[in-house]
């Protein structure tokens, strides 16, 4: 059996390694950090390890289940129907088959005027007659101008949920990536709308339980295992740093580092020169901590208006402890710790009433947290020129923008191209 070195020990790589391990391939895993998870990582802050950002799970992430329930963390994973609240708006999806739950859901929600709900489902129609496709690339602001959609629709509903998902603004983002997302969430079967809610820190999930899995199949994880560079050797490939040779590499690493790691490879440059080009953007994760329990009407809320802050009830990992997150740039960066922290409680009483006296606050701001997810941007194969070298993470080419599930995705395409495995995960879809 070749050997087979992965490169970065975020959710691409461990995907990757798990799924060559089920089949009997030897890996080796190198990860510079100390530990894994890569950009959904943990971080330890009073005694508690909380997240660097939370990252919301669908069920249409059928990939990110299939690797929970290989590993064996599935059962961290409660499974909530879609409930959207924020200030003057709520939708919620009930249990009917679709397309009647979202038809449902729309004519139901709070905040709504009856043209901005007819305005919502003429939109979901059109798209899904055209099966969710476009001609042609252009921003979600245009796609939903062009679709008539009022403001106020566009500001309670379509703007949080491309924010979001796409963490790109909206006159910025994809609208054919948009259009994927609600392909997946609105648009498709009932279950695939719902929320699903890790118990515990995200390392539980799948960090840690991957890394015992790839050991437990005779596989290899070595953590503060930084490689400077990727050359091709007569074996095949060897890792430059811990000096690993191999018959193939899969690279799952931030983009940000393929020149440096890639730069010796002249057959790599056009692909080298385009993600040089990517632009990228931020994540605000503000963690609070109350002296007792808070009570919220639902596991995540939005405090609305502009980026609307969104906040998760991280209770499960301590009483009182609130996560909120703001996706993309904004003039919100520009405010310090305890300044912003004030600001988000200020918001979030009116919404759930007086808060316990706060005990801590904590601020995580992740810089380069994702790419700018905009049109026709160019996203490599997950099979490189080179034979044997495979590039794996969110930024691959694929129908998702940078999630979980598209670095699940990705990592799982290289394994099967590596294994042979004649299933293809990511589509042809073009992205240039």
């Amino acid at each position: 059996m070749p050997r087979v070195a992965i490169v970065g020990g975020g959710w691409a790589g461990l995907a990757a390694a798990v799924e060559l391990a089920a089949h009997g391939m030897p890996v080796v895993l190198c990860e510079a950090a100390r530990q894994l998870g890569g950009r959904a990582r943990a971080v330890a802050w009073d005694g508690v390890s909380v997240d660097n950002g939370q990252h919301l799970l669908i069920g249409a992430y059928r990939e990110t289940l299939r690797l929970a329930q290989r590993v064996g963390s599935a059962d961290r994973l409660r499974r909530r129907r879609l409930r959207l609240i924020l200030p003057e708006f709520e939708l919620g999806l009930p249990r009917l088959a679709a397309p009647l739950h979202l038809a449902t859901g729309l004519l139901t929600a709070r905040g709504l005027g009856l043209g901005d709900k007819l305005a919502a489902t003429r939109f979901m129609q059109a798209l899904k007659r055209q099966a969710f496709r476009l001609a042609a690339d252009t921003t979600v602001d245009a796609l939903l101008r062009q679709h008539a959609q009022p403001q106020t629709l566009i500001d309670r509903l379509w703007a949080p949920i491309c924010v979001a998902a796409l963490n790109t603004p909206l006159e910025q983002a994809s609208a054919r990536v948009f259009c994927n997302v609600l392909r997946d969430s609105l648009g498709a079967h009932r279950a695939d709308s719902d929320f699903l809610f890790h118990q515990g820190p995200l390392a539980a999930l799948l960090p840690e339980p991957a890394a015992r899995y790839i050991a437990s199949h005779g596989g290899e994880v070595r953590l503060g295992c930084k490689v400077e560079g990727i050359r091709q050797s007569a074996g095949g490939w060897r890792l430059l740093g811990p000096e690993i040779e191999a018959q193939a590499v899969v690279v799952a690493t931030h983009p940000a580092r393929l020149p440096a790691l890639l730069g010796g490879l002249p057959a790599l440059g056009p692909i080298l020169d385009k993600v040089r080009d990517y632009r990228w953007q931020p994540i605000d994760t503000t963690w609070l901590r109350f002296a007792a329990p808070v009570r919220l009407p639902y596991p995540m809320l939005a405090l609305g208006g502009g980026q609307s802050p969104w906040v998760f009830d991280r209770q499960d990992l301590v009483p009182g402890l609130l996560s909120v997150v703001v996706s993309a740039e904004g003039p919100h960066l520009d405010a310090d710790g305890p300044t912003w922290s004030e600001h988000l409680i200020e918001r979030l009483q009116p919404l759930i009433g007086p808060l316990p006296r706060l005990l801590g606050h904590k601020r995580i701001i992740e810089k380069r947290a994702t790419y700018a997810c905009v049109p026709s941007m160019h996203r490599p194969a997950n099979r490189t020129p080179l034979s044997g070298l495979y590039l794996a993470g969110d930024y691959t080419r694929g129908d998702y923008p940078a999630t979980l599930e598209g670095a699940v995705r990705s990592g799982v395409a290289c394994a099967r191209m590596i294994t042979g495995v004649d299933r293809v995960l990511i589509t042809n879809q073009e992205h240039r």
